[in-house]
């Protein structure tokens, strides 16, 4: 939001310096992002007087100039045709820096005659295009003043942030307002009197919507026998100011009641509009109109549109149509004020992809009460500029029913703020920001004003207004209460876990990545989700437009845009919530990654392989091991989601809560998301992943055994359908004590076994703590294995 500083003092009755009010805007929530002060750029220039301009000896387009600058006369060459003996310019000495131009200016010899600076155009000074000659003063003009300060260039312009709930001070009286609160002047008053209409208006409203609430309240009135010329030079030097062309007086009108009060209004033809009446009713998909940026939009169905019987011509509340647009013809205008619906919009300048100076400011809510008063505020500008006479006011509709009291008992303010504010102040701040206060004590009531109604909802919203306007200065700094002698972490577990995670996933080679929690609708549907319920009302994008199932299908587009640049191995992992319903137990943290190609580059002296199922479940084991889960109790069974290969998948659970699944993915996910494969993911739900026991405030003692572990291998006969893990997990129980590890090494099937059999091969490890095996104890300890295998499976010693 851009101001000039003179603006500003149209509102704001103040003796606060340009330094002062800029220290005060960040203070009041309005951050300062640009000072910009045109004099000082400007600031070489001065008013001189040509005492003699006479024709080049060597040249026929040039003229030699003396010219008195104030302090001296001197001599200039200068090209422009209309350098003449008589004429006050605009001058720069020799040694300024031309704006224009970006030349700095140096004594110089032109065709043999010296020159000393240069007599200016607008273009060279960067105030306009205009450059066929020099700038041509009033004769009374005075020599040797301060160009900027003489065309009233002097004016600096205020660029602050406006946060999204500030919608009050998307005008510059809003802003006066919060700096009159703070102390720095008096706000002035603002003539909003009634202009009575003299005819009634023969265009009127057609409203046909299916919602009262997309159009709640919209006034017109109709001018007949305006003049629409230029506006003013004050109304055109504050918006050249800050950043916006003047057009023509009933145009800049609708612009300057944007920036000054926050409301945009619509200016229409009244004679290029057909049958009387202007209708505002939902688009069709197909309709289509010229925008004043002279750019087609076609709409979709169900978007909110003006037009007449020829068909649309304004985009509601976004911008109106070239058809009915004002022009210097124009004799007779219709004027639009309305409150519309600011969710649709939004919708509709999103899905057109349209950005407004009127759009930024209705789809953050505008004053309700502002088509009351903002028709006569610009009846007054357009009868006073462009003269003719008005009609009676042709309203629909009324406005919404915004009063809103809030009960604020003065002990919060200390209570949310930390600091005391006395009551007195604290009611006299709110007073000065437009509520109406009344009670005492822990009573006191606030009724909103009409501009603060979207933002302003609770007793704290209150206590944050009183400690913006007292200054968070005040705020006294404090040390936290601890409560301990020794801090508590300032990280709960589950954070620590996220940042475990992602270190240990990262140290495996793997890119963490971080992507919306949101996708479009046939992506969700491919990962179980797609619901209604989780479908969002407001989308940044029609194509995420859903809460995510499932982080996978990010992680894979971010996989499918990285191969289309060349980037064909992915190794991604991102750690973040996904959503299985619209509940809060419904959203949960995950950790999920995803592998693409192969396991490394190609390389001469090692080779490399496709990613496969078991990479996915390394990484798993990995940081289950590193989130100290009983990764040795885990069972795995082959129920995966659907968007995993039904046989290449698995999940790791701990009885009925599946902690994993991990696994190649789906080919008809691969080929509906564009992605070549082969690729292998994982997801891990951090909150079923259990907390490991405490165990005091030291680790366990560690105890190394001095004597040499013993290997034996052994070989089973099995069922085909009997899982290996069965057999490692019956082999580990036959002897806790003794038995250290058992690894899986071989599986065979064919000669010499049953068709439906097969031979799995283990290696386990004994290690004793206290004396050497004996040979009686090593067969006793093998006993116990083979009974527990076949106990557990069926299965038999391979002879």
């Amino acid at each position: 939001m851009k101001f000039s500083l003179s603006w500003l003092k149209e509102h704001l009755e103040t003796e606060a310096t340009l330094e002062q009010i800029c220290d005060t805007l960040p203070m009041l929530g309005l951050e300062v992002e640009e000072l910009i002060n045109p004099a000082e750029k400007l600031s070489p220039f001065t008013i001189a007087h040509v005492i003699e301009a006479v024709q080049h000896p060597n040249a026929d387009r040039l003229r030699v100039c003396k010219v008195d600058t104030g302090t001296e006369t001197i001599q200039v060459v200068c090209g422009a045709p209309n350098a003449r003996t008589g004429m006050k310019g605009v001058f720069a000495p020799s040694g300024s820096h031309v704006p224009g131009t970006g030349v700095d200016l140096k004594k110089g010899v032109i065709r043999g005659e010296e020159s000393n600076g240069m007599l200016c155009s607008e273009r060279e000074l960067g105030l306009s295009d205009e450059h066929d000659g020099i700038i041509d003063l009033a004769e009374d003009a005075p020599v040797g003043m301060s160009y900027a300060e003489y065309a009233g260039l002097d004016d600096p312009v205020i660029d602050i942030a406006i946060t999204p709930d500030r919608a009050d001070c998307l005008g510059v009286r809003g802003i006066a307002r919060d700096l009159a609160a703070a102390g720095l002047g008096t706000l002035k008053p603002l003539d909003t009197s009634e202009v009575k209409g003299t005819f009634a208006s023969p265009i009127g409203w057609d409203v046909d919507v299916p919602e009262p609430s997309l159009v709640p309240y919209v006034v017109g009135r109709y001018f007949k026998g305006v003049k629409n010329g230029p506006s003013p030079k004050w109304m055109q030097d504050r918006l050249v100011a800050v950043g916006l062309r003047p057009i023509s007086a009933l145009v800049d009108i609708t612009n300057y009641m944007m920036l000054d009060v926050g409301r945009p209004l619509h200016a229409y033809d009244a004679d290029k509009v057909s049958g009387g009446k202007i209708r505002i009713r939902l688009s069709k998909a197909g309709e289509s109109y010229e925008a004043l940026n002279e750019k087609t939009y076609t709409f979709e169905d169900g978007m909110l549109v003006l037009g007449d019987e020829h068909g649309i011509d304004d985009m509601a509340g976004i911008m109106g149509g070239e058809r009915t647009g004002c022009g210097d013809d124009t004799v007779n205008m219709y004027l639009e004020v309305a409150i519309f619906d600011p969710i649709s919009v939004a919708m509709t300048g999103r899905k057109l992809n349209v950005l407004s100076d009127a759009r930024y400011r209705f789809e953050r809510g505008l004053d309700p009460t502002s088509p009351t008063w903002g028709v006569h505020l610009a009846s007054k500008l357009v009868l006073d500029i462009c003269g003719g006479e008005a009609s009676e006011l042709v309203v629909h509709g009324q406005e919404e029913d915004w009063k809103r009291t809030i009960t604020l008992r003065h002990s919060r303010i200390k209570g949310l703020a930390g600091i005391d504010v006395p009551e007195e102040r604290a009611k006299d701040i709110l007073t000065r920001l437009g509520f109406e206060v009344s009670g005492s004590g822990e009573a006191i009531s606030a009724v909103m004003p009409s501009w603060r109604y979207r933002d302003v909802e609770g007793e704290a919203c209150l206590v944050e207004e009183i400690i913006r306007i007292n200054g968070y200065d005040e705020i006294p700094v404090v040390s936290l209460e601890t409560g301990h002698v020794v801090p508590e972490p300032a990280l709960s577990k589950a954070q620590v876990r996220e940042g475990t995670s992602k270190r240990l996933l990262a140290s495996r080679g793997m890119m963490e990545a971080v992507t919306f929690s949101f996708l479009s609708q046939d992506e969700a549907e491919l990962f179980g989700g797609g619901a209604d319920e989780l479908k969002l009302v407001n989308p940044i994008s029609s194509e995420l437009d859903v809460m995510r199932p499932s982080i996978l299908p990010n992680l894979i587009a971010a996989a499918v845009r990285g191969a289309n640049m060349g980037i064909g191995d992915a190794s991604l992992f991102e750690v973040g919530p996904q959503y299985a319903d619209a509940t809060p137990k419904g959203q949960s943290t995950v950790v999920a990654g995803l592998r693409v190609g192969r396991t490394g580059p190609k390389d001469w002296a090692s080779s490399t392989r496709a990613v496969d199922a078991f990479d996915a479940k390394a990484d798993v084991m990995a940081l289950l091991e590193a989130l100290e889960a009983p990764a040795g109790n885990l069972q795995v069974s082959t129920d995966a989601p659907a968007w995993y290969h039904p046989g290449r998948s698995g999940a790791l659970r701990l009885g009925p809560n599946v902690l994993a699944t991990f696994g190649e993915l789906h080919p008809k996910v691969l080929k509906a998301m564009d992605l070549k494969g082969p690729a292998v993911a994982f997801e891990i739900f951090l909150a079923k992943v259990p907390t490991p026991k405490a165990k005091g405030p030291a680790k366990p003692f560690l105890k190394l055994s001095p004597f040499q572990p013993l290997t034996r291998d052994f070989a089973f006969v099995v069922e085909k359908d009997v899982p290996a893990e069965k057999l490692v997990r019956a082999a580990a129980g036959a002897d806790k004590a003794l038995i250290s590890g058992v690894h899986l090494f071989d599986e065979y099937q064919g000669k010499g076994l049953e068709e439906t059999e097969k031979s799995i091969a283990l290696q386990i490890t004994l290690q004793p703590v206290d004396a050497t095996l004996t040979d009686e104890q090593i067969g006793e300890v093998t006993r116990k294995i083979v009974a527990q295998v076949e106990k557990a499976t069926g299965g038999r010693i391979r002879g």
